[in-house]
């Protein structure tokens, strides 16, 4: 059925795997599993099985149960060349997690009230991180079962159902395809998000200067070019001095922040404690987009020297997301606490136009979130062009640059048309993350479990994941909703 042939690439020697369309009619179960999870390890069009954080063990061709995985530990099979301790994971793990959603944390208060949001955040923040959880888990059984090394986020989805429900293995590759498709459209959303923000803090700045009162649309199509010059770099390894900017100067912008927020903070009683319930999906669609890392987990688990070690308790997941959740509650509380009902959608809008500290605040963390854009970015881009390349026999370069040039001009229209930051970040948030946090990580546990080792007693872990299902179903819906209403009253107003 399958033939390998050797080469030799410079001094590495693998096995590189082709195929003869066989037969399968007549065949036994166990040849068409084999032939159909054969198949997939050999056409991972993201990073290949076989070579997946380094490993060079060679293909295998059947799906083993539970007993026979036993004996294969997939972290003693990682072959990296520079692997990452737990304090460097959660430290990449803080920097995924904390972005610009710190700043708009303010305005989700708003939406839920003083002490609803602050429960509210809490628990959300523990459900984010238990269904991280379910995926990492899912990816050490799936690992075990299909002896590979490591699984990226749409790697497991395949791979789950490929070793699932024989009713479900002819839907793997579409499991793969819908992750890497919210995948693309989360991070395409959040350039946008990154566009409007800097655009907006920009125009305050200039406003209180030149008083020119330009629209915001201008300061967006002005960033046009600097955008697709900064995204014409395609090496990640030369976008990494503009990380380290980006850090440094959203972590002082934040601290300054804070130091405007805490001064002269009102009395509790003068905040409402719960909001009114239609204004909620706004508040969860802010809440798991400023929360959500689940895009980069995956990746950060698989570089770990002791991947173990990443959802141990404490564990490197729970200690980086604790984190996270107590210092986006934190701001979200006292930025509502100080500014109120006034408070904007980003909470530097907020900070005194006439005070030049602020002002600079405001141009350092734009600057930040415009350097962030080409990360951002980097990542569809990856994941776009992995999968289109292949159309391209000649002039892939040409082909690459002129990719790179739609998406950001795509971005930059996009964020000109919805240039209203408090809905744009609501919808992003119930849209991609509701799917890839909540529901993707829940469907991924129950195909994975169905067989073994089951949903255990009473199906309680069937009933658990129905309830994620339904409780990222409810925000999707409402999240979105609230989000279009609140887009079209702002069009109408303009």
């Amino acid at each position: 059925m399958d033939n390998y042939k050797k080469k030799t690439p410079g001094r590495v020697q693998h096995l590189e795997y082709t195929q003869i369309r066989p037969q399968l009619t007549g065949g036994s179960k166990s040849e068409l599993t084999g032939y159909i999870f054969g198949r997939m390890k050999s056409e991972l069009n993201d990073v290949p099985a076989q070579t997946a954080a380094g490993s060079t063990l060679p293909l295998v061709d059947m799906i083993k149960d539970d007993e026979e995985a036993g004996t294969y530990n997939p972290f003693e099979n990682r072959k990296l060349t520079h692997p990452t301790t737990d304090m460097e994971t959660l430290v990449h793990l803080l920097k995924g997690s904390l972005g610009s959603g710190i700043l708009a944390m303010p305005l989700a208060f708003v939406n839920a009230g003083l002490w609803f949001g602050l429960v509210a955040t809490i628990a959300i923040g523990a459900i984010c991180t238990y269904c991280i959880h379910i995926l990492v888990r899912c990816s050490h059984i799936l690992c075990r079962r299909a002896q590979l090394p490591s699984l990226g986020f749409a790697d497991v989805a395949e791979v789950a159902f490929l070793a699932g429900p024989e009713q479900l293995k002819k839907y793997s590759r579409l499991a793969r395809f819908i992750i890497n498709l919210f995948l693309v459209i989360d991070l395409i959303g959040c350039c946008c998000i990154y566009i409007v923000f800097v655009a907006t803090n920009l125009k305050q700045v200039v406003d209180h200067y030149t008083h020119s009162y330009w629209d915001v649309r201008i300061y967006i199509l002005m960033m046009l070019v600097p955008l697709i010059l900064l995204n014409l770099i395609r090496k990640l390894k030369y976008l990494t001095p503009f990380s380290l900017i980006a850090n440094v100067l959203i972590g002082a912008g934040v601290g300054i922040t804070l130091y405007y927020i805490v001064t002269d903070l009102p009395a509790l009683s003068d905040r409402k404690a719960i909001a009114e319930v239609q204004h909620m999906p706004m508040f969860f669609g802010t809440v798991i987009f400023a929360l959500e890392g689940i895009g980069v987990v995956m990746s950060l688990e698989n570089n770990m020297k002791n991947p173990q070690n990443f959802i141990g308790c404490p564990g490197v997941l729970n200690t980086g997301m604790s984190v996270v959740v107590m210092l986006y509650a934190t701001v979200g509380f006292l930025g509502y606490l100080k500014y109120g009902d006034d408070t904007k959608g980003s909470i530097t809008l907020n900070l005194p136009v006439e005070d030049v500290l602020a002002q600079m605040v405001k141009l350092m963390i734009a600057v930040a979130i415009f350097l962030t854009y080409a990360l951002q970015f980097y990542v569809p881009m990856e994941i776009i062009w992995k999968n289109i390349k292949g159309n391209f026999n000649e002039h892939q370069n040409a082909a690459e640059y002129t990719l790179r040039i739609g998406l950001v001009i795509l971005t930059v229209i996009i964020a000109a048309a919805l240039p209203n930051l408090g809905p744009f970040i609501t919808l992003i948030g119930a849209v991609c993350l509701s799917t890839l946090g909540l529901m993707f990580p829940a469907v991924i546990e129950l195909v994975t479990f169905y067989e073994k080792p089951g949903y255990g007693r009473f199906n309680w872990v069937l009933w658990k994941n129905v309830f994620l299902i339904l409780f990222g179903v409810v925000g999707f819906v409402t999240g979105t909703y609230v989000s279009i209403v609140e887009f079209s009253e702002h069009l109408e107003e303009v």
